[in-house]
């Protein structure tokens, strides 16, 4: 009798490994979708695993603090950590300075004893022969292997990683126009087609404060409105995300709403007023607090399915004075005891006071 054959249908679970789960730095989601890390791991959470590759992310900025920059800096952090290429524009004129800024990424329990084995067997070879053993490889290694790592504020990121790095810097106030800005986006996304067929390869776009004064053509609405529906179109078809930062003070109210309308994900940071009495009365943990983040949109790739959001304002807090988190805003009980975290917290609400925390 012959053997009978295993039946296989087209709906059959998939087992073999999946070559994205061999990648440091990405994540695969519902529907085809793949993440990569925000650089702090609460975001991450909010947006249902980070952001997704192909998306484009705007920032609004606050103008009486740089709350945006926080942001920046760890989304620019967390993809060197992971090797991935870099592009970084800036109205300023030497916007290589910027990356001496970015924060370095926090030592685990386990790689804490890690570094202290090492640093025992260390002693036993002088400090000028350690460079020839790779210790700074075997540390981005470890680094790269997580998928979101949370990173020091007070310290910058190591120099070797900047330099092992591919990372392009651009000056906005020194580009003759915005299609030579195109121009250098496109050669650059264009090195990580999805349509490549080969191992796919994330890259990053950062873009601070777009439509800054500094630049010749801050007053060109419909060009600078046309780069981003043009940067938009490239990213999508691309294993690149870019994240753009700028001030909607500085547009018409047609035109913010046309910007804000064009991006897939959408966050607005805003600082948190001197000694506002009515704040800290609403709010718990306000004396730790820096800012607010709130949340207008999310980004939905490959679905029609809108993302529901158990809170869309959270607060800004920096744990131990190093690292960002985030935290859903909690109203104070009556008797002053402290409110929980992100995960199991309440949403701030009620009253004619809530208000205050519009955006």
């Amino acid at each position: 009798m012959a053997a009978t054959r295993s039946r296989t249908s087209s709906f059959s679970r998939n087992q073999s490994t999946s070559p994205l789960s061999q990648i440091h730095g990405i994540k695969p989601g519902p529907n085809g979708v793949t993440y990569v890390s925000s650089g702090i791991p609460d975001l991450d959470k909010i947006l249902g695993g980070g952001f997704p590759l192909g998306s484009l992310v705007m920032i609004m900025e606050d103008a009486e603090a740089p709350h945006h920059l926080l942001l920046l800096r760890n989304f620019m952090s967390q993809g060197l950590v992971h090797n991935q290429p870099l592009l970084y524009a800036s109205p300023s004129k030497d916007p290589r300075a910027f990356l001496g800024t970015l924060p370095s990424p926090v030592l685990s329990k386990d790689e804490k004893s890690h570094s202290s084995i090492d640093q025992e067997q260390g002693l036993r070879i002088a400090w000028q022969y350690k460079k020839y053993f790779g210790e700074n490889q075997q540390n981005s290694d470890r680094n790269a292997t997580e998928y979101c790592n949370e990173f020091d504020l007070r310290k910058p990121l190591e120099r070797h990683i900047l330099n092992a790095q591919r990372i392009e810097c651009f000056s906005i106030q020194e580009s003759p126009s915005l299609s030579a800005f195109r121009d250098r986006c496109s050669s650059f996304v264009t090195q990580t087609s999805r349509n490549d067929g080969g191992t796919i390869s994330p890259s990053r776009i950062a873009i601070q404060s777009f439509c800054a004064p500094q630049c010749c053509y801050s007053e060109m609405d419909w060009d600078m409105l046309s780069f981003i529906r043009s940067l938009k179109s490239m990213v999508r078809s691309s294993n690149a995300v870019a994240v753009i930062t700028f001030p909607p003070s500085l547009l018409s109210s047609s035109f913010s709403k046309r910007w804000q309308h064009m991006a897939d994900t959408l966050l607005a940071v805003r600082a948190i007023p001197d000694e506002d009495k009515e704040l800290a009365k609403l709010l718990t943990g306000y004396q730790d607090m820096v800012g607010f983040l709130h949340v207008h949109k999310v980004a939905q790739i490959n679905t029609q399915v809108p993302v529901i959001l158990e809170a869309t304002t959270f607060s800004i807090k920096l744990q131990r004075r190093r690292s960002l988190v985030l935290e859903r805003l909690n109203q104070a009980p009556v008797d002053g005891s402290s409110g929980s975290s992100h995960g199991v917290s309440g949403s701030c609400g009620g009253g004619s006071k809530s208000s205050i925390l519009d955006f």
